[in-house]
């Protein structure tokens, strides 16, 4: 009998930090050393251990400042990094605002759909990172209804978001990197199964959905990345008008972040 072969979880954290204001009373030289101290905890995490992307929050939000996206097959990993920023000098001085831990899982409704950074897709500049919760009625729904429904929504989205022509491209052409540092998957993920029909073009947002059941206090965590913060305000004023929207019973807060080099992020604190 052949043997098979069990796709490897891919795990996914997003920390976002409060930088204490004691941090800017300590003298340059120790301010160097910390973030420098921090910069290296970071750097030195496993090879499976992804990061997608640090983000700048500076000037985005008053109760953020900074915020990274990790991913990998290990939770257990993802936990020992964060334990090590938090023991890092710098870390000492970061409040964590919130931690989003969320899980890779075959889609429900779309079987071809799967996260952008899944696919390979390159990271974009901008982000934009927001829990969310279906109401209670939405699981009474039969499924095809459900089905249905977020075949409207998909429709929608599907005009400003990159198309899956280009997302399987980047699977096809073998367009994941080493886990160190260049923001793509690590681990196997499902294959799609379904048979992709002509769609139109799209637009340049890459979405990431990522399921959090038992995990913490939400359903699911959304990333949507853009080049261009105008059309992630323009997608989701769009997507307010399509039915299931009813069914949506938390989809805040949202922390924009611009993604910048570690050492940068760091830097604007």
């Amino acid at each position: 009998m052949a043997e098979t072969t069990t796709p490897q979880s891919i795990y996914v954290a997003y920390w976002l930090y409060k930088l204490d204001p004691t941090f800017h009373r300590l003298r340059d030289g120790e301010r160097d050393s910390a973030r420098a101290e921090f910069l290296h905890a970071l750097e030195a995490r496993p090879a499976d251990l992804t990061l997608r992307g640090a983000y700048s929050l500076e000037g985005f939000r008053a109760d953020a400042d900074l915020m990274f996206w990790v991913h990998g097959p290990d939770l257990d990993a993802i936990q020992r990094l964060a334990i090590a920023l938090r023991h890092s000098g710098l870390g000492r001085y970061l409040d964590a605002v919130e931690t989003y831990i969320g899980v890779v899982t075959p889609a429900r409704y779309d079987p071809g759909h799967q996260p952008s950074f899944v696919m390979g897709a390159p990271a974009k500049d901008f982000i934009s990172v927001y829990p969310f919760v279906k109401t209670t009625e939405w699981y009474l729904l039969p499924f095809e209804k459900r089905r249905d429904l977020m075949a409207e929504h998909g429709l929608v989205g599907r005009h400003y978001a990159v198309s899956r022509e280009k997302l399987l491209a980047f699977t096809h052409d073998g367009a994941t990197r080493n886990g160190k540092g260049t923001g793509t998957a690590t681990a196997t993920a499902p294959a799609p199964t379904a048979t992709l029909e002509e769609e139109e073009e799209g637009g340049g947002v890459l979405a990431n959905t990522v399921d959090s059941f038992g995990l913490g206090d939400y359903e699911f965590i959304l990333a949507n990345e853009s080049d261009d913060p105008t059309e992630l305000c323009r997608m989701m004023e769009s997507l307010r008008k399509v039915e299931v929207r009813r069914y949506t019973k938390l989809d805040t807060p949202i922390y924009l972040g611009r993604r910048r080099e570690p050492a940068d992020a760091v830097a604007d604190l």
